[in-house]
């Protein structure tokens, strides 16, 4: 690894701003192609999907509230007004948590399920258009390496 010289500096050099703000532009043009994809296809946002991959690799096909918000990048009030829609739409449903009766549970329903494999098949394809076409496997690798050593905590 590379020596960080400006680590310890309380100004970003202009490489780290140059990286800030390309990381930025990069991360919401891939973003909005993305949900564009999905919404002509006829598929609710990207949140939906997220919500669903991590029911359905859940145990049993369910997780408390706060444990759908650290999976994704959902916050709270978001996520519960998400779950409310994706509820009233038949994706998931709420049980009551046995163990602590004020909490609940979000339960992946068949219709969740078969929504988060249909999604799939155009957010598959979308990454592949906006990002596999424009990067290789060896430089794909090299950037998730790059993002792993920002996402780690100092």
């Amino acid at each position: 690894m590379s020596d960080c010289s400006n680590a310890t500096t309380d100004q970003p050099s202009p490489s780290i701003t140059r990286a800030w703000v390309r990381l930025m532009r990069a991360q919401r043009l891939v973003l909005m192609a993305i949900e564009q994809d999905l919404k002509a296809a006829g598929f609710p946002p990207l949140g939906w999907y997220d919500v669903l991959l991590e029911l359905t690799r859940a145990k049993d096909g369910k997780l408390r509230p706060y444990e759908i918000e650290q999976r994704t990048l959902l916050a709270q009030h978001n996520l519960s007004r998400l779950i409310d829609r994706m509820e009233k739409e038949g994706f998931v449903q709420r049980e009551m948590f046995h163990e602590d009766g004020r909490g609940r549970w979000v339960t992946v329903t068949e219709a969740g399920r078969a929504m988060q494999a249909r999604m799939w098949t155009v957010y598959a394809s979308a990454l592949q258009r906006h990002l596999g076409a424009k990067l290789d496997d060896v430089r794909a690798n090299q950037l998730a390496d790059l993002l792993a050593a920002l996402s780690r905590k100092s």
